[in-house]
C-alpha cells in the first residue's frame, strides 16, 4: 500500500540500509541556480552524501576535467540547461547559445564521465512529443521511451532530440525525461505557472511531481541505473482538472479563464502528450498516479499557507 506521506516515501528510498551504507560524492550541475539541482543537492545531503554544485560550465570541457580531478566525485548530475526565459520561444532567437548547452555541453558531460568512469544521471525533457493518430488524447496510450520523438517544431525540443540521440550512445548515462514539474514551491512550477496565467490551454499532460520523483533520481543514481527513462507520474491531468484541484484543495475563491477556440488557432504548437510511466513503475510499482500525487502537494501547499503542518 503507498504510503501517502512524501517525506516517508522519500526517507524509503533515501535511507535504504542498501544504499546509505558508503557515503559517496556527487559533482551537480546546475545546482548553483537551477531549481531541481538545488533540490538534488538537499536529496543527496540528506541521505548522508556529499553533494557539490559545479563550478565550471557544460562547453568548457578541460575545466570539467580539473574540477573533477580536484573533487573526485563518485557520479556526475546534469541538471543544467536552457529552457528560455519567459519560454522556449527564447531558443528560437538564441540558437547558438542553445546548442552551446543543450547538445553540445551535455554531450561534452557525457564524454567526460564515460573516459573517467563515472555513471551521469541527465535531467532532460519529455517535451519531444506530440498526441497523434497512434495517441490520441484520453487514450491512456502514452508514448514509450523507444519511441521516436515526434515534436521538433520548436529549437529548443529539436535540441533535446538531438542530444538524446547522442548521449544514449553512451552506456554510462541515466537519461530521465521530466514533463511540466510540479512541486510544493509555488515560485516555480508548473502550478505556479498556471495559477498566475491569463488564460490557459486545457490539454491533458504527463506530469512530474518532484516532491515523490527527484528521491528516485537518488535513487537510481545510487544504484547506477543507465537508459532512458520517462520521469513522470502514471497518468494524465488537464489543465483545467488541475485548476480544479487547485481550488479545491488550497483556494475555493480560485478563477481562471481558457483560450478561446479561435485564440488557440493562432497559437504556436507546443508538445502536448502523455508519456508512458510503465518503464519507471517497473522499477518502483508504488508510485502514485498524477492525481493522487497532485492532491498530496496541494495539501501541502494548503497547510504552507496556512502556517502548520499537516
Amino acid at each position: 500500500m503507498f504510503m501517502h506521506n512524501k517525506l516517508l516515501f522519500a526517507l524509503l528510498i533515501l535511507f535504504s540500509p542498501s544504499l546509505s551504507a558508503q557515503p559517496q560524492t556527487f559533482l551537480v550541475f546546475g545546482g548553483t541556480q537551477g531549481w531541481i539541482g538545488q533540490k538534488l543537492i538537499v536529496l543527496f545531503q540528506q541521505a548522508g552524501h556529499t553533494a557539490i554544485a559545479a563550478k565550471s560550465r557544460l562547453e568548457n570541457r578541460q575545466t570539467i576535467i580539473d574540477e573533477i580531478n580536484v573533487i573526485k566525485p563518485d557520479a556526475l548530475i546534469n541538471a543544467a540547461g536552457i529552457t528560455g526565459r519567459p519560454n522556449n520561444d527564447w531558443c528560437e532567437t538564441h540558437k547558438q547559445e542553445t546548442l552551446r548547452t543543450n547538445v553540445i555541453g551535455t554531450l561534452n558531460l557525457a564524454d567526460i564521465a564515460y573516459q573517467h568512469n563515472l555513471h551521469l544521471t541527465n535531467m532532460s525533457t519529455g517535451g519531444i512529443y506530440i498526441y497523434d493518430e497512434q495517441h490520441p488524447m484520453w487514450s491512456g496510450i502514452g508514448f514509450t521511451e523507444e519511441e521516436a520523438p515526434n515534436f521538433d517544431e520548436s529549437f529548443y525540443s529539436s535540441t533535446k532530440i538531438m542530444m538524446e540521440k547522442l548521449i544514449l550512445n553512451y552506456p554510462n548515462v541515466l537519461n530521465l525525461r521530466v514533463q511540466f514539474p510540479i512541486s510544493t514551491d509555488m515560485n516555480n512550477g508548473f502550478v505556479a505557472r498556471l495559477t498566475k496565467a491569463e488564460k490557459v490551454v486545457n490539454i491533458p499532460n504527463s506530469l512530474c511531481v518532484l516532491d515523490e520523483l527527484l528521491p528516485l533520481a537518488v535513487d537510481m543514481t545510487l544504484r547506477r541505473i543507465t537508459g532512458n527513462y520517462n520521469f513522470v507520474n502514471p497518468g494524465v491531468l488537464s489543465h483545467n482538472q488541475i485548476l480544479e484541484l487547485y481550488k479545491e484543495y488550497v483556494d475555493p475563491t480560485f478563477t481562471w479563464k481558457n483560450f478561446t477556440q479561435e485564440e488557440l488557432d493562432l497559437m504556436i504548437r507546443r508538445p502536448n502528450a502523455e508519456l508512458s510511466a510503465a518503464k519507471l513503475l517497473n522499477l518502483y510499482p508504488e508510485l502514485p498516479s498524477i492525481k493522487e500525487a497532485l492532491i498530496n502537494v496541494l495539501k501541502q501547499i494548503a497547510a504552507q499557507n496556512l502556517g502548520k503542518d499537516i
